[in-house]
């Protein structure tokens, strides 16, 4: 029996200086929390064989309504930001189709079957089911009065499930649809103001978004980057800030800021620059004959200096750079991956110019647009020739291994993100 009690109490000596070794302050590590984990961006997705799990952006501009707050979590757990929560609920809950349809903009007349439509009924509600697309752009043809023209906006929206991108191209001067339709506002030529400094342009930005929101539409194609740099172009001219790259760099600027501002969705034009070529491509193939390091010094200023406001999207041009690559920038991964993303930063939505002008749509079929466009780092296609063609085409390389579903959710992630930062998509008040 003494021999069993001095055991035990050796074991529990033993026991004690054991627990005391492993805590210098009188507590144990065996349940305290593991390092949290980084939530520093994963690597950017490269091309057709993109990770399974893409980046998703956290914008720098915010809404009131979203906030920057994030979520209670256990002692050991990692902090969930709710607008990328929310994001990656949206997209896993959608379907392949749904998801590649969200990555259209689309004339109404374009799903309808119905030339210049006007009015939102029965058909278009059809036709959004049929084709969720991520939003309508509308057209003179399209506005006939501003009471017209907001009930088919609101309308539009109450058939989608996912609130719709309405777009529009107003910069002003002769590219103005509300200005021409409807007599919005008076806001003229961008270069009509270019001594007028910064302030000037922050306001018209402002100008521009009162009309727009007052009609139902939120977004814009506008500001133009482009610089009016060669006198015999014609497609940009007076649209341009300036004639000036360090100029429009700073007056671009501006109007990115007033259209934040407002809640506008803006969308620089027409990367990498189109001021400077003697076609318009519209009608024909455009070309720049100028180095990367030539574009570094002059073209690229205004769009880095409106990446650097917060533009939300960029938009391609069908303007060739033979010094960089054969195919239009809108097809060009490195224009668009390697200079746009990489090299200036954008994380933002990239959208393609409209594919059905002449410089791209009387060279390339539908389906190879579709394709080649994603897997440059396109987000968004804007009024593709053929809807269903380009469905088809981008479902096809998904299923091929062309294109990776990682990839497609990418971009339907910048797009949802967007939505959310604009205040489309109300994540206070949506259940999952």
């Amino acid at each position: 029996m003494k021999l069993r009690k001095v055991i035990s109490v050796l074991t529990m000596i033993l026991a004690l200086a054991f627990l005391f070794a492993c805590s210098s302050d009188g507590k144990t590590h065996e349940h305290a929390p593991p390092p949290t984990q980084s939530l520093a961006k994963p690597p950017r997705a490269q091309g057709p064989q993109a990770p399974t799990q893409p980046p998703i952006r956290k914008p720098e501009y915010v809404p009131p309504n979203v906030g920057e707050q994030f979520e209670d979590t256990e002692p050991g757990e990692e902090a969930v930001d709710p607008v990328t929560r929310h994001v990656a609920e949206i997209v896993d809950s959608m379907t392949l189709r749904e998801k590649i349809c969200q990555m259209l903009i689309v004339q109404p007349d374009a799903i309808t079957g119905v030339t210049e439509t006007t009015v939102a009924g029965e058909v278009t509600q059809a036709a959004l089911e049929k084709y969720p697309v991520g939003g309508f752009i509308h057209f003179a043809l399209n506005i006939v009065s501003g009471e017209q023209i907001s009930l088919f906006n609101s309308t539009s929206q109450e058939y989608s499930t996912i609130p719709l991108f309405i777009a529009v191209d107003e910069e002003g001067g002769r590219v103005a649809r509300l200005r021409s339709q409807l007599g919005a506002h008076s806001v003229r030529a961008m270069l009509t103001y270019r001594d007028d400094g910064e302030d000037t342009a922050f306001d018209n930005a402002i100008i521009l978004s009162d009309a727009l929101k007052k009609y139902g539409f939120n977004t814009n194609f506008a500001p133009v980057a482009d610089v009016w740099s060669n006198p015999a172009n014609t497609v940009i001219g007076d649209r341009a800030y300036s004639k000036d790259f360090d100029t429009a760099a700073g007056l671009v600027a501006a109007a990115v800021r007033g259209f934040r501002e407002s809640g506008i969705a803006c969308s620089l034009k027409h990367f990498p620059g189109h001021g400077d070529t003697h076609e318009d491509s519209h009608y024909s193939a455009a070309y720049v004959s100028k180095t990367l390091d030539e574009l570094r010094e002059n073209e690229l200023k205004p769009f880095v200096a409106g990446i650097e406001a917060g533009a939300d999207m960029v938009m391609t041009g069908h303007i060739i750079v033979p010094e960089i690559d054969d195919l239009p920038a809108t097809l060009s991964r490195t224009l668009i991956t390697d200079i746009l993303r990489n090299e200036l930063g954008f994380e933002g939505v990239v959208i393609t110019d409209s594919l059905i002008m002449n410089a791209i749509s009387r060279r390339f079929d539908a389906g190879f647009i579709a394709v080649t466009a994603i897997g440059a780092g396109v987000d968004i296609i804007l009024t593709p020739e053929n809807v269903d063609e380009t469905i088809s085409a981008l479902s096809d390389a998904v299923k091929r291994g062309d294109i990776s579903e990682g990839r497609i959710d990418e971009s339907v992630s910048r797009i949802i993100r967007l939505k959310i930062s604009i205040g489309l998509i109300d994540i206070e008040n949506t259940e999952h």
